[in-house]
């Protein structure tokens, strides 16, 4: 049977959903037929029919899979159905394609909380098996009209905002220290992506801590995400303006970026005297050095400034806090 293209708003606003399933049924294009079909879960899920929702999101995903879209939807019929190992499953899914996708980290952080409640602090074991998404999955994702992104991107903001707005309670501390601590250990594993994740997680619980923000950009500069890093250790020192590891990070980015910042930039002088409260003056020059001394500085005078002077190795810059 071939499929008659029609669109999906002629049913979907009035909620006559059975006559574009009889449509769709044996379309020649895999992909448009699980749009249609992701694009009806969409429908059941706001009328509350979380179990339609979920059948056809899980027929969407087996003609695509790994689309973050169903998985976003049958992941939020899961939770409303509060099957939360399924809905975190999906979540977790939908981050290893993109682990921006603020509504993901979102629902991880709920369903975080609400499987430590119900099952308790060995709750990860309890998990079913999380699929390994394929770099061809996420090669997809990222080849897909700009407009999925710019979508992603307006609600990661607006969610990082609401995020930053509210007061953290007393446990949402705990599990924001808690959730740091596991980002940490992946980072000593050598686990840097799965890190942010963690990182990310513990953001959404406390937004709070400029430590859990500069160990975020340790990852992005391992994983060549200059510019993020950027953005990371920037949100740190506005929180921390002594955090002497986000100074010297960000400047590894720029480093990277190569970006130019003249001789009289103030940022150098304070990454200098944040190093100065942690060291002694000749190891605070020798943090800077190789930072300073590399083509990203634009020398605004025919003098070198002092810190120019070769020191020596630095130290290790990949430490945690």
């Amino acid at each position: 049977m071939k499929c008659i293209s029609m669109p999906s708003d002629i049913y979907f606003p009035t909620h006559d959903l059975a006559l574009p399933a009889s449509i769709w049924a044996g379309s020649a294009d895999p992909e448009e037929e699980s749009v249609l079909y992701s694009n009806r879960a969409a429908c059941y899920l706001k009328d509350g029919n979380c179990t339609d929702c979920i059948k056809d999101c899980t027929s969407a995903l087996a003609l695509v899979p790994f689309s973050i879209k169903p998985l976003l939807r049958r992941a939020s019929a899961y939770e409303a159905l509060e099957k939360y190992t399924l809905a975190y499953v999906d979540y977790k899914t939908v981050l290893q394609i993109d682990n921006s996708v603020a509504s993901a980290l979102e629902g991880i952080n709920r369903i975080t909380r609400a499987l430590m409640d119900s099952l308790g602090p060995e709750w990860r074991l309890k998990l079913p098996p999380i699929p390994v998404v394929p770099v061809s999955a996420q090669k997809r994702w990222n080849s897909l009209p700009s407009e999925n992104h710019k979508e992603t991107a307006k609600t990661k903001s607006k969610e990082a905002t609401a995020t930053k707005s509210r007061v953290p309670s007393a446990g949402d501390v705990e599990r924001a220290k808690a959730l740091k601590e596991e980002g940490n250990d992946l980072v000593k594993k050598g686990n840097h992506k799965k890190a942010i994740e963690k990182y990310s997680e513990s953001l959404l619980c406390s937004s709070l801590e400029s430590a859990t923000y500069s160990n975020r950009a340790l990852c992005h500069l391992v994983l060549k995400q200059y510019k993020e890093a950027v953005k990371d250790c920037t949100e740190a020192l506005k929180l921390d303006g002594k955090n002497v590891k986000a100074f010297y990070r960000r400047a590894q980015a720029y480093k990277a970026l190569k970006v130019k910042i003249p001789r009289t930039h103030p940022g150098l002088a304070r990454a200098f005297c944040g190093c100065r409260l942690h060291c002694s003056f000749s190891q605070a020059l020798e943090k800077l050095h190789d930072l300073v001394s590399a083509a990203v500085v634009c020398l605004s005078i025919h003098s070198p400034p002092p810190f120019l002077c070769p020191l020596g190795p630095l130290p290790n810059s990949l430490s945690l806090l």
